[in-house]
């Protein structure tokens, strides 16, 4: 069987006239790229008391270098500022970094803001009304008539679903759209603490930024195939993202790999790739987001990855840590190109799997 055959629309897959392909892609960083040692050095170590434990989650975070909008070695008080001069700080940082991403991304499209039916921003790191949204379009230069989708409160896992959304609107309107995934975790620095899953989110956590550009029938790109997730419920408290005065406390428990393991097979091999007469063995690239080692390592056993089918979501960890929803999408245009199948998964908080079947149309 033809993997053309193979990929036709499953009965809960997308159903509609025009074919969404992701035509352009870009990410930035902004702030100071520093190193992961200095980091912990220069700020961190002071700021645990160099409590022997949390160097350990440092050095074994499979992270060398992270970028960030606030350097907290040199805004030593970022973690006794107030939620409010942190979410000003959000919109000071979050406006020129998405604009310069969104504009990368329409670029590699050949498209102008102009021709943009919809702009669709994730980010759970900062909120303001008028939204980011908004005041993106305006700074773009966007029709006074674009569309507009805000999505926030989803952490790590958001790019996958609001990816199925904007693929939706594109299928339906027949209309190009852009998805931006900004996040600034930085900005959320946390008083010192003993609290392992503190010290665990400051060791892994980033600032950056992602963009797609999805086009209707276009010739060359990744189409959007389908789009499947599951929600353990009962799990629900081993991620959070609580706002507090101080700022955004995050809520990541040890046990998150263990859970998703218990789904990634399901999900992937019932849910996502049988429905279109697929099997992980045939899939061509992965596109993993990289909550951390453990979780990746998870992935690879429960799917029985051959070596190196992780190779760009490692990378992207390494050089940049875990950036919250972009980084999937970072991970995605890694990916070395291919003409079969791709699987795109990220994961979040309730405790939740997203995964997106991709194909190169060319």
């Amino acid at each position: 069987m033809h993997i053309e055959e193979k990929l036709a629309p499953a009965p809960h897959g997308l159903r509609a006239a025009a074919r969404p392909v992701i035509t352009g892609s870009s990410h930035s960083f902004p702030g100071t790229r520093s190193s992961q040692d200095d980091l912990w050095q220069d700020f961190f170590h002071e700021h645990y008391e160099g409590f022997p434990l949390a160097r350990r989650i440092f050095q074994n975070s499979g992270i060398s270098a992270r970028s960030t909008a606030v350097d907290p070695r040199a805004e030593k008080e970022v973690s006794r500022w107030s939620t409010g001069q942190r979410m000003a700080r959000y919109i000071e940082e979050a406006v020129p970094l998405g604009k310069r991403t969104v504009t990368q991304a329409l670029e590699t499209a050949g498209l102008a803001p102009g021709d943009v039916g919809l702009l669709a921003v994730a980010s759970c790191t900062g909120y303001t009304t008028p939204g980011l949204d908004l005041r993106l379009a305006d700074e773009l230069g966007m029709s006074s008539r674009v569309q507009r989708l805000f999505i926030g409160h989803m952490g790590c896992y958001a790019a996958v679903p609001s990816l199925g959304a904007v693929s939706d609107f594109v299928a339906s309107r027949g209309r190009p759209a852009v998805l931006l995934c900004l996040e600034l975790t930085s900005l959320h620095v946390q008083p010192p603490t003993k609290d392992i899953e503190q010290i665990v989110a400051h060791a892994l956590f980033a600032d950056a930024a992602a963009a797609v550009v999805l086009e209707p029938d276009a010739g060359s790109g990744y189409e959007v195939i389908d789009v499947v997730a599951v929600t353990d419920h009962s799990t629900a408290d081993h991620m959070s993202w609580q706002i507090t005065d101080l700022g955004f406390k995050m809520g990541l428990s040890p046990k998150v790999p263990d859970v998703l393991g218990q789904y990634v097979g399901e999900v992937v091999r019932d849910q996502l790739l049988a429905p279109h007469g697929l099997t992980p063995e045939e899939v061509t690239g992965w596109a993993v987001h990289p909550g951390g080692k453990r979780i990746l390592e998870v992935v690879g056993e429960r799917l029985d990855l051959p070596a190196g089918a992780l190779d760009a979501s490692y990378g992207v960890l390494d050089e940049a840590g875990n950036c919250s929803s972009p980084t999937v999408l970072m991970v995605l245009q890694r990916l070395p190109r291919t003409d079969g199948p791709v699987v795109t998964m990220a994961f979040g908080p309730g405790l939740t799997l997203y995964a997106a079947l991709l194909r190169r149309s060319s």
